[in-house]
């Protein structure tokens, strides 16, 4: 009956775990369907640090490690760098000048208001930073020291912690004379000292004996000098150069032309349209003119009248 049963010495010595089982597992053994990595061993005499002996698979594992940590410090680096380009970008360490207008005569004193500028960015730190600076307030506080100075503005950055700023010259319309001193008057009616343009035909005396502040307060209304200018020009299509207006005492309603061709002067009012006074002062003039006559001076502020001295 024996012959039916199997010898165990007749198990192929493979598959027999007699010889194993007492045995630690040998970490070495290659297992069936197991991957096969790459060895790391200090033995192998390479010049590498075992790159070349890693599989393929695990190579491109550890280099997409190392893309993601390069790009996320890319990533943060660029992000750090945004903040620190708006600041560098848009911070005044040096002031730098243009002038708006065109035609001066005179070479403009830019150092001057550099200094003014700088000064105003010393006591407004804060405003070093382009983006918060307060051009209206820079404006006061520049045309405070310089009357001449109508406007400042902010410019473009022409280098590294540079500046440029734009500064707008007021333009005389007519000059003023206030307490036997010599102003000029732009079209706002500011007056002011320092004149880098071509000085204006007209010259104001005034005799009213208001006061004023130089540079801040208007020392005309925008109509009486629009009145001027308006008289000037029709006088000048007439045929005569108006080469004073005198402001009379104790009023600023009245104004009293002298004019090149005459040796008189002419009163008018600036509540009165300033054609139909100029019509009446050439008609006035031409009538004296071709009888002879001088009178001390011609008063037209009553429509269709003239009266005379």
């Amino acid at each position: 009956m024996k012959i039916f049963k199997k010898n165990k010495s007749d198990i192929p010595r493979r598959r027999s775990t007699e010889n194993i089982k007492d045995k630690p597992p040998n970490p070495r053994l290659f297992k069936r369907n197991s991957t096969l990595a790459g060895t790391k061993s200090k033995r192998l005499d390479s010049n590498g640090s075992g790159e070349d002996y890693k599989s393929t698979r695990t190579h491109v594992h550890g280099l997409s490690i190392k893309r993601r940590k390069i790009s996320s410090l890319l990533i943060i680096i660029l992000f750090a760098a945004i903040p620190i380009y708006l600041i560098i970008s848009n911070f005044t360490a040096t002031v730098d000048i243009s002038v708006s207008n065109s035609g001066p005569v005179k070479v403009i004193d830019k150092q001057k208001y550099r200094e003014s500028i700088q000064s105003y960015l010393n006591q407004n730190p804060i405003s070093r930073l382009n983006f918060l600076l307060n051009q209206s307030n820079l404006t006061d506080f520049v045309s405070a020291k310089n009357p001449e100075i109508s406007e400042v503005s902010l410019g473009r950055m022409t280098g590294i912690g540079v500046t440029d700023f734009i500064i707008t010259m007021r333009l005389p319309v007519a000059g003023w004379q206030i307490n036997n001193k010599q102003y000029y008057v732009d079209s706002n009616g500011v007056p002011f000292e320092i004149n880098y343009f071509q000085a204006p035909t007209v010259q104001i005396v005034d005799n009213s004996g208001i006061s004023y502040k130089i540079g801040t307060t208007a020392i005309a209304s925008n109509r009486f000098l629009s009145f001027i200018g308006r008289i000037v020009a029709l006088t000048k299509a007439s045929g005569y150069t108006v080469t004073q207006a005198l402001l009379p005492p104790q009023t600023t309603r009245e104004l009293q032309v002298r004019l090149k061709e005459t040796s008189y002067y002419i009163k008018l009012s600036i509540d009165r349209p300033a054609g139909e006074q100029v019509e009446d002062m050439v008609t006035a003039i031409r009538y004296f003119s071709s009888h002879g006559q001088s009178p001390q001076y011609v008063d037209v502020r009553v429509s269709g009248k003239a009266f005379y001295k």
